[in-house]
């Protein structure tokens, strides 16, 4: 059976893409389509308030992305060596909370040790660092659709006709590609099972009219894997 992922390939120079390799190993042909693009802002604000540690308890990073702004900052000569001559030290006596395993890996490789990866979500995450400690947010980048997403979403509809299930990675995935899937399964749509990588994306789902077959449950590849592999159960259907 097929599974369409709407998700952004692993990047090439780390092997094969781990959700595409789980599902595999349940004999389901994945296929994935890259839903958002990504545009960075700020950057000369976000290195100015990594300059000045003293001035925060902590830093926290929501997504991998973050941690991308960061290394785009780390790719000027003078910014890289203020890092790794002292800034880096400094930041590493305050903790460093993370979402999940992805972005604790890229933490690390900047030299910063991450806290907090099997929180799975941002409320969980939240719970782990206490709600009384205050706060800066700092945006530094912006999603929107890819380029390619309803070109792409066509060809794959046309050439492997509709998959038995589709999974969703983020609530703007939703927002970007749930149109276009209604329109090409047409009335052909309920037999989807739909799937989401966490409670914010199946709540997005949902509070789109689409009944939510699984979601997984923690955002890693075995789990969303394991949670489509249960839903295409025969059992697993609706009595």
């Amino acid at each position: 059976m097929k599974v369409l992922l709407l998700k952004d390939p692993k990047d090439k120079d780390s092997g094969p893409d781990p959700y595409i390799k789980e599902l595999g190993s349940y004999s389901l042909e994945a296929t994935l389509i890259p839903v958002l693009s990504f545009e960075f802002t700020s950057l000369g604000s976000l290195f100015e308030k990594l300059s000045h540690p003293e001035c925060y308890g902590g830093l926290v990073f929501t997504s991998p992305r973050a941690l991308e702004a960061i290394k785009i900052c780390l790719k000027e000569k003078n910014k890289n060596e203020a890092w790794s001559k002292s800034l880096k030290q400094m930041w590493n006596i305050k903790p460093t909370y993370v979402v999940g395993k992805t972005t604790a890996s890229l933490v690390e490789e900047i030299g910063l040790i991450p806290q907090g990866e099997k929180a799975g979500n941002a409320e969980k995450l939240a719970e782990y660092i206490c709600s009384s400690i205050p706060l800066e947010s700092l945006t530094v980048y912006q999603t929107t659709q890819h380029p390619d997403l309803q070109e792409s979403l066509s060809s794959y509809f046309s050439q492997q006709g509709i998959p038995a299930s589709v999974a969703f990675f983020s609530p703007s995935g939703v927002k970007f590609c749930l149109q276009h899937i209604r329109k090409l399964s047409g009335d052909l749509i309920n037999q989807v099972k739909f799937a989401a990588i966490g409670p914010s994306t199946a709540e997005a789902l949902q509070g789109a009219g689409i009944a939510v077959s699984c979601t997984a449950g923690s955002p890693t590849p075995q789990d969303l894997a394991a949670a489509i592999h249960t839903a295409l159960q025969p059992h697993s259907c609706s009595e």
